[in-house]
């Protein structure tokens, strides 16, 4: 079959048609096109979204439960008397009971003013600054599982936090007792920075 200039009037409504049906049609595949690509975007988007968004549900869970676990620990150091002013008074109070209890044969003891403490190592502490009194104590021994005895109960028996730093044993002058010990250390408080 073959067409000539004379057939082109019959069929140009016929090819007007089709040639609009086509731009019609093609238009309609690229908007349909542009609108299956926004939509996967916006699904892709929303993807995301839900990820992160379990991402935090997942952390907020798990903040939940370091802070019931954190919170009883707090609490417990709070309760020794670690976090907060410290407490010189009960140390003294409790240095004494110990010296009353003849847990050592005799006890002398000397603290110094309260002051910022300095780690060996830089520590991260947060909204908590480290405050230190150092400490010296000259113990008077019978034998050296008193020493471990009165340390013992220094830290069971008094609130607060206490860093023995070191020792030194030598023959006692007195009477009564075999050894004499120089220890050093201090007690460490937790104060909150933003505490007022």
């Amino acid at each position: 079959m073959s067409f000539s200039q004379s057939d082109i009037p019959h069929i140009k409504w016929s090819l007007i048609t089709f040639l609009v049906t086509l731009a019609i049609g093609s238009s309609m595949v690229i908007i349909a096109q542009k609108y299956a690509n926004q939509t996967h975007r916006s699904v892709r988007s929303a993807q995301q979204q839900l990820t992160e968004a379990r991402s935090k549900l997942n952390a907020a869970r798990d903040d939940q439960e370091n802070m019931s676990t954190y919170t009883k620990e707090y609490s417990a150091i709070q309760n020794r008397g670690v976090i907060g002013d410290e407490q010189r008074l009960n140390l003294i109070e409790g240095l004494d009971e110990l010296r009353g209890r003849n847990v050592v044969v005799d006890l002398k003891y000397e603290i110094s003013p309260q002051q910022a403490y300095k780690p060996l190592t830089t520590l991260n502490t947060g909204n908590f600054e480290l405050k230190y009194s150092p400490m010296k104590l000259q113990i008077e021994l019978m034998h050296e599982g008193q020493l471990i005895r009165f340390f013992e109960n220094l830290r069971r028996d008094i609130n607060g936090w206490f860093i023995l730093e070191q020792c030194s044993l030598e023959h006692s002058t007195l009477p009564n007792a075999q050894l004499k010990a120089d220890c050093s250390g201090g007690w460490l408080t937790l104060k909150n920075r933003n505490a007022k």
